[in-house]
């Protein structure tokens, strides 16, 4: 064969073909994977098609770099069978670990809303989650199996045809040809691998082809995976000098007592899993699958406009808990930062004299929680090893809502007060348990998920009824909070503007805390700093977000994918690359597509400063474990 008047050897098209299937098995996986997820983008582009080829391309050069060096070296025994079979067997691992990780992805994408990527790995191993949800997963998607099956199939088939009927005999066999061709293949592979660029193209460099709510349809897994696994630590920011940061931002704190409750009053924080505000909140003009949760909340200061800092509960804990945000490369508690000093919650109530702990009813170690709250300063920790009747397990997260928590209020009822106490529900988590026992409490609705918090909505009525009885009842301040919005099937929920919205609600039995449905922008990292105002704490901390009974309170900042979207007023701004990417109006209920941002040149700019301020410090302080106050 000839090609531009130069003879190009039978093994190097056997090889680019190989390439050319390991292409187009990406392709059909893409399609699977929006076909799983098209209301995850709801505006896509011809260009986004192109965009995801090449990074397909990029992404096959780079895996099969070694493959394709080391099978183009000039060896006489390149015929030989065993030779053979040693690149079909190495081939079908590479191509199908690839096939594997995006097929996974189009069942795991609807929770997280990015492409998986080492911290997968990482969430999966801190714990031990994987025992109980293999099985579920396996079962939940059947057809996903059977695709990657068929796949793997056709991927055999296609590669018989690539092996060249009569391989080039070993005589014939020239050393420097070869060898040139090894030099310029493997250059060649190199070259597209880094992208074609000077600089080696990265995750981020996807939302400078596309909008950021479609990063993940032109990016693969295997690509996001590939450029996290050797990823350990953050990169020290140097955006501006240490004075104009500490203008910007500070992350010292002191507490304003607000003198709204008396001293010494106890603390019930109750982080609700996956109770995002399309389907909960008095306020949302929709059927309510959380009743009894509306009804606290109407008696509430409640904040309806609160942003959710991340999409996992694995980074909803250190941002309620302790005020820090996960913007490390994968989740702040797989980081390597995880075991820095903090300052939390906990652990400034103990100062005052407070007992605490934590309540988690998944089996203990999952995600790391029982490690995370002995760093954080918890007194104790409870989980399903404590819980005394196993009976009650639900075969895959851990003990139903329903029973555990009113053995919580059990527990609490014994602890030392003052106290301070979290529980974190689990039955409104996929794959959605609800007990037999308890169906006839619960109402379903148009998505799976519904019929789950309304029976997470019936189990915090229970906790109620039971904490009504109790002594310390009517001296607590209890705090309603959603640890992210869950997977949901409409564009406006699955657009950026929406994703993040969840409910936060302080509340006091005696109505001390004046009901107020407050339209002020919050987050989860201003729930620590808050609590310490409305107990009457004095003290000094270290806390990314604000108290929301200060004047200067109001923003929330989300990070997703490597990307950061800060909310500001009425509107969105979108960072990455270290600088504003777009503007949105996120006060309306539709998807907006129109970028505002150079209508608001001067309050982009005012937000991109203080963004800059606060990423730098951040980065800064974790590489040097200065995330707390030294006393």
């Amino acid at each position: 064969m000839k090609l531009f008047k130069v003879k190009i050897p039978q093994h190097i098209f056997s090889l680019l073909k190989r390439l050319g299937i390991v292409l187009l098995m990406l392709q059909i996986s893409r399609l699977i994977f929006f076909a799983y997820n098209q209301s995850s983008f709801p505006n896509p582009e011809f260009s986004d098609v192109l965009v995801g080829i090449w990074f397909d391309i990029i992404t096959i050069c780079l895996i099969f770099l070694p493959y394709s060096v080391i099978y183009l070296i000039p060896v006489k025994f390149r015929a030989n069978r065993w030779y053979k079979l040693v690149f079909k067997l190495s081939f079908h691992l590479f191509s199908g670990f690839m096939l594997l990780l995006n097929l996974i992805d189009s069942a795991y994408f609807p929770y997280t809303l990015k492409r998986s990527s080492k911290d997968l790995i990482d969430t999966i191993f801190i714990g031990n989650d994987v025992n109980q949800l293999f099985t579920t997963f396996l079962s939940e998607n059947i057809l996903l199996i059977v695709l990657f099956i068929s796949l793997i199939l056709l991927t055999e088939f296609l590669y018989r045809k690539t092996t060249a009927k009569k391989e080039e005999p070993h005589a014939k066999l020239r050393y420097l040809k070869h060898s040139g061709w090894l030099l310029f293949i493997g250059g060649l592979l190199v070259l597209v691998g880094r992208g074609a660029g000077l600089k080696p193209i990265g995750i981020l460099d996807a939302a400078n082809y596309t909008t950021n709510e479609n990063t993940a349809l032109v990016l693969n897994t295997p690509f996001t995976f590939l450029k996290t696994i050797a990823v350990t630590g953050l990169e020290e920011k140097k955006f501006f000098s240490k004075e104009k940061e500490k203008e910007l931002f500070n992350p010292i704190h002191s507490t304003q007592p607000a003198n709204l409750l008396p001293e010494k009053t106890n603390v019930v924080v109750i982080i609700l899993e996956s109770f995002g505000s399309e389907f909960v909140g008095p306020e949302n003009g929709k059927v309510s699958y959380s009743p009894f949760l509306d009804s606290l909340m109407n008696e509430s200061l409640y904040f309806p406009r609160t942003i959710a800092n991340g999409k996992k509960s694995i980074e909803a804990l250190p941002a309620i808990i302790a005020s820090l945000p996960s913007w490390t490369n994968g989740t702040y508690l797989s980081s390597p930062y995880s075991d820095n000093t903090i300052n939390s919650l906990p652990s400034i109530l103990k100062e005052n004299g407070y007992s605490s702990a934590f309540f988690h009813g998944a089996t203990n170690g999952s995600m790391s929680f029982d490690g995370f709250a002995s760093v954080a300063g918890f007194d104790s920790y409870f989980g399903k090893n404590e819980y005394p009747n196993q009976a009650h397990y639900d075969g895959t997260w851990g003990i139903t809502d329903a029973y555990f928590n009113p053995w919580v209020v059990k527990k609490i009822t014994k602890m030392k007060e003052p106290f301070c106490s979290v529980l974190f529900t689990i039955s409104s988590h996929h794959p959605y348990i609800t007990p037999d026992e308890f169906k006839k409490f619960t109402t379903e609705g148009p998505q799976e998920i519904c019929g789950s918090i309304s029976y997470g909505d019936y189990a915090l009525r229970l906790f109620f009824e039971e904490a009504k009885k109790q002594p310390w009842y009517y001296n607590t301040l209890f705090v309603f909070v959603a640890d992210h919005s869950p997977a949901s099937i409409t564009p406006l929920y699955s657009s950026r503007t929406h994703l993040f919205r969840i409910p936060l609600a302080f509340y006091h039995p005696k109505g001390l805390i004046k009901p107020e449905n407050n339209p002020k922008l919050a987050q989860q990292l201003d729930i620590f700093p808050t609590i310490l105002d409305l107990i009457n704490i004095k003290s000094d901390y270290y806390s990314f977000g604000t108290s929301l009974l200060q004047i200067n309170a109001g923003q929330g900042i989300a990070h997703l994918d490597g990307s950061y979207y800060h909310f500001v007023g009425d509107y969105m701004t979108t960072f990455s690359s270290d600088k504003a990417q777009k503007l949105f109006n996120f006060t309306k209920d539709e998807v907006i597509y129109i970028d505002s941002l150079r209508f608001y040149k001067k309050h982009t700019q005012e937000n991109e400063l203080v963004l800059k301020a606060m990423i730098q410090r951040y980065n800064r302080d974790l590489i040097t474990n200065k995330t707390s106050i030294q006393k």
